[in-house]
């Protein structure tokens, strides 16, 4: 019997062993897609306790609690730091199979050094060490990120934004570390939703679609001129259904008249919007992330009381594909295609992003269309084995850009640690069975470029 969780853990060859031991583990960290607050990272927060750092606003761990039948006030109401965390503890002692406690052992080892497992039984030695070592200023946001190895990290940010954090960020010369603002314009493209006029207010005096278009190009201008390598879009799924500037501004003006567009008008407006800044994207270098096949906000109890983001989202209906190809193509026709990163949260759908992506590859960059990591509901190890292995099937594994956190944790770049011991014990069996040959050169090439050199190229950092 193995040791839970050592320093081989997910290591089963002495092949796999080598690539991460030797390739893998000491390789800078690029997160190209995160939720942290860069206001927290200007400010380098000090956290006051381990249940600030797991729970708050974790809404993987909010669903897993629920699921574990946790009351609701141990999960995000009035019970204590303290109590709150016992209840993580007892949940997290008894979640087998779930990447949530691999996760947290990780981040309990490597940084608070604790080598146990963590239970009910636990959570008053855990609770005591984690917050000692918190009090430590090398436990700071700023030192976290610095301590984890992370050369650029990408925040999640809406166009509005000031990016105030960002600029004070980039003048501080005594941190290295890239903090790089991401467009988020899902607010921009949400016509459907009831305080859409409100945000249009927030952007600026806006009469028209073109107008709308021209001050999120203008945004857009800005955000790149702070570092913005990326975009990135939330939706259920894509949308084309093209439609004439005349259409597409009656729907807009529909909008501000205060009606809601129908379903089809909807999809008309989305599709130009997203046309007019796939085209920006290509011509300001800003690659465009498409997020995807997510049912979001299901109880409507718990979005009445939380908001979005509390853990009751779910996996949707599967895109359609044809939607999404089209659109990529009607971008495709006149070479203002993009740097594009696909990602679905329907598992299903892995074979045939990995295809859609291959039919628009160029010389233009290695992978210039990629299937994303395995996200969110995935990004668990049956869900990583089975995106990279079809996306070497059906793909070009070597060029993939490799993991991400997608994560509002200041200590969740422990599943990059994750990401890699499963790339590693992946590639060493394909090794070991004689599928690939035991070329040290190439095997290096592979690894290093999946893990952290295909991004520092995607991104031209």
């Amino acid at each position: 019997m193995k040791q839970f969780m050592d320093k081989d853990f997910l290591l089963s060859t002495e092949t796999a062993k080598h690539l991460y031991h030797d390739f893998a583990a000491s390789l800078p960290i690029i997160d190209y897609h995160c939720h942290l607050n860069p206001k927290e990272i200007w400010e380098d927060r000090q956290f006051e306790n381990i249940t600030q750092v797991w729970l708050g606003g974790d809404h993987y761990k909010w669903r897993l609690m629920r699921s574990a039948g946790v009351e609701e006030r141990y999960v995000t109401g009035d019970a204590s730091d303290r109590e709150k965390f016992q209840k993580w503890a007892e949940t997290i002692g008894l979640a087998i199979g779930n990447p949530l406690h691999h996760w947290s052992h990780l981040e309990l080892r490597n940084y608070f050094g604790y080598e146990g497992v963590l239970n009910g039984d636990t959570a008053e030695e855990v609770w005591s060490l984690c917050n000692e070592k918190l009090r430590n200023p090398a436990m700071s946001a700023r030192n976290l990120i610095i301590n984890s190895n992370v050369k650029a990290l990408c925040t999640t940010d809406d166009p509005a934004d000031s990016l105030e954090w960002h600029k004070k960020i980039a003048e501080d010369k005594s941190f290295d570390v890239k903090v790089l603002p991401s467009y988020r314009p899902d607010k921009a493209l949400g016509i459907e939703k009831p305080d859409y006029l409100d945000y249009l207010k927030k952007l600026g005096e806006i009469g028209t679609f073109a107008e709308l278009v021209e001050v999120l190009k203008e945004r857009l201008a800005f955000f790149v001129s702070l570092g913005c390598r990326v975009s990135d879009h939330g939706m259920e799924s894509i949308p084309f259904a093209p439609a004439s500037e005349a259409e597409v501004e009656a729907v807009f003006q529909k909008r501000l008249n205060g009606e809601v567009p129908t379903l089809c008008e909807q999809k008309q407006f989305k599709t130009a919007l997203m046309l007019a800044l796939g085209r920006e994207y290509h011509r300001l270098g800003v690659i465009m992330q498409l997020h995807f096949g997510v049912i979001r906000d299901n109880s409507k109890r718990v979005f009445r009381a939380l908001g979005p983001d509390a853990g009751v989202d779910s996996i949707g209906d599967a895109p359609s594909i044809k939607e999404l190809a089209a659109f990529l193509g009607e971008l495709d026709s006149t070479g203002e295609l993009p740097k594009t990163i696909l990602y679905s949260l329907s598992p299903n759908d892995n074979a045939a992003l990995v295809t859609v992506a291959g039919a628009f590859q160029t010389g233009e960059a290695v992978g210039k269309v990629q299937h994303g990591s395995a996200w969110w509901f995935n990004d668990h190890l049956p869900g990583m084995v089975d995106q990279l292995t079809t996306l070497a099937a059906d793909g070009f594994l070597a060029g993939f850009v490799g993991m991400l956190t997608d994560s509002r944790s200041f200590l969740s770049y422990a599943r990059h640690e994750y990401f890699r011991r499963i790339l590693c014990e992946l590639v060493g069996s394909w090794v070991e069975n004689g599928e690939f040959p035991n070329d040290e050169k190439a095997l290096r090439t592979i690894i290093e470029g999946v893990c952290v050199k295909n991004a520092e190229r995607y991104l031209g950092l």
